[in-house]
């Protein structure tokens, strides 16, 4: 579904293009995959493509502002009082199931310094919750930041190659295989 080109507005409609242009790159790369089209994210944004061109010059850079988008809402949950692991654990796995584009392009690998450092900010975010649930006896004691980042990285990668209709079921499978061997 194409959105309506909407008027020039100029400098100040940057921040609604951006955002438009980031929801549409969710959609479009998860219909299309990561190789999707960037002419049809500016199309689905309703905006032109000078307009994705100067806030994402390459496929990369608007990839890796979704991720960012992603983390600053792991980041904001970690803020909760009442934050627990299961809960950023749904979020990240939610998070996976609806950009599975983007986990190709993290699995696909190469050397992509932007994505260490998001990384390591999802490792920070997790550090917190996953000392609480070891306190509490909700997880075990020798499972470790590395071990949490291995689960989602095999959630993710089967989730990846799961047809649409099936990638809850599978997640949701694949965590309560995990949870056998995380928790007490």
């Amino acid at each position: 579904m194409t959105a309506p080109r909407r008027p020039n507005l100029g400098r100040s409609a940057a921040q609604a293009n951006r955002r438009a242009l980031l929801a549409a790159a969710v959609e479009v790369f998860a219909e299309g995959g990561i190789d999707a089209p960037l002419s049809a994210v500016a199309r689905r944004a309703g905006v032109g493509q000078g307009s994705l061109y100067r806030h994402f010059p390459d496929r990369i850079s608007l990839a890796m502002a979704v991720f960012e988008e992603n983390v600053a809402r792991l980041e904001s949950l970690a803020t909760d009082p009442t934050c627990t692991l299961d809960g950023m654990l749904a979020t990240i796995t939610r998070m996976v199931i609806n950009s599975v584009a983007f986990v190709d392009l993290v699995m696909a690998g190469g050397a992509e310094p932007r994505l260490d450092a998001i990384n390591e900010r999802v490792r920070a975010t997790l550090a917190g919750p996953l000392a609480a649930a070891r306190r509490a006896g909700r997880i075990r004691e020798s499972v470790g930041l590395d071990d949490l980042m291995l689960a989602i990285g095999m959630i993710a990668a089967i989730v990846a190659r799961t047809p649409a209709a099936d990638r809850r079921a599978t997640a949701d499978s694949g965590w309560a295989l995990l949870n056998r061997a995380l928790r007490p």
